[in-house]
């Protein structure tokens, strides 16, 4: 055993008054507790305790060794208090990362009854959709999706099913018309996003097999924010998730393009480094979200009534 788990012990036998009760208040036997004070006393070479039959005493560089022992016992005390007082509810500072689209669309807007109910714990957002470590920076927990994942050594769980669909804007369809086939689909000018490759192949699936489509286009940028206000310009064709673009489809800001067609390839997930020992803040916020967005995500249930 180490000195300072043997200079608790000491601790509490002294102020237990004896090796009995000190056994009974460390959950060990009498004779466990005797024989570890007997090697501090060893290790230290001298005697720290005059022992009779009935009682114990302390000797004079016992009583001086003590004070020091009941120091190290009080600050690990301390010590343990702070860590249980601050993993008993979210507290402290919550870093986050999503992508702009999504913090825009549906985290800012749930944000403020989440901090309502936990009035201790911060958020600091980090809007963005490039890629991300979350050890090296720090984050606590990240909102993304499925094919922006190539890290095995991370936790995920599924907020919600990414529903993507095809769209234009009324401009767009007046001037250039609305393909009929996925096949069509590449004679149109297409809206790409840079910072992952494979959301620039969509997927057409009517039930007999997915087609799978390579586009291309005249515009491109790093965030589907940039392509949702692109295709309500009128630039091009976009395959963007239904969280952002279902008010626009109900406002008629928006059509449907292959109306049949939607991919739901992708799923939106909560992504963290370590499942062990999970924080009272990380696991507040991916609860409140997953039944924020669970099983049916608000979007979804405005669309279907």
């Amino acid at each position: 055993m180490d000195i300072a788990t043997q200079m608790i012990m000491f601790a509490t036998v002294v102020e237990n008054g004896g090796f009995s009760a000190a056994a009974r208040d460390l959950g060990l036997t009498p004779s466990a507790v005797s024989r570890q004070i007997g090697q501090l006393e060893d290790r230290l070479g001298t005697r720290l305790l005059n022992r009779s039959t009935r009682r114990i005493s302390l000797t004079e560089v016992g009583r001086a060794f003590y004070a020091r022992c009941a120091d190290v016992s009080q600050s690990v005390q301390e010590a343990e208090s702070l860590v249980l007082n601050m993993v008993d509810h979210p507290q402290g500072t919550l870093k986050v990362a999503a992508t702009v689209a999504f913090a825009k669309a549906q985290l800012l807007p749930l944000l403020p009854v989440f901090l309502a109910r936990n009035p201790d714990l911060k958020i600091s957002l980090d809007a963005t959709d490039r890629v991300i470590d979350l050890v090296e920076e720090q984050v606590d927990v990240a909102i993304r999706f499925s094919e922006q994942i190539d890290d095995s050594s991370v936790v995920s769980r599924k907020l919600a099913t990414n529903r993507r669909v095809y769209v234009a804007a009324p401009s767009y369809v007046a001037e250039h018309g609305l393909p009929r086939t996925p096949d069509e689909v590449a004679g149109h000018n297409c809206l790409r996003i840079s910072t992952v490759e494979a959301w620039n192949t969509w997927t057409f699936d009517d039930g007999t097999g997915p087609v799978r489509l390579p586009i291309k286009g005249n515009f491109e940028a790093n965030s589907a924010d940039a392509i949702y206000y692109a295709v309500l310009a009128g630039v091009g064709i976009a395959r963007l998730s239904t969280y952002l673009v279902n008010d626009a489809l109900a406002q008629g800001r928006l059509v449907r393009v292959l109306p049949d067609y939607a991919d739901e390839t992708s799923d939106i997930l909560a992504i963290y480094s370590n499942k062990r020992n999970l924080s009272p803040n990380v696991r507040a916020f991916i609860d409140y979200f997953a039944e924020k967005f669970g099983p049916v995500p608000p979007w979804e249930k405005e669309r279907a009534a």
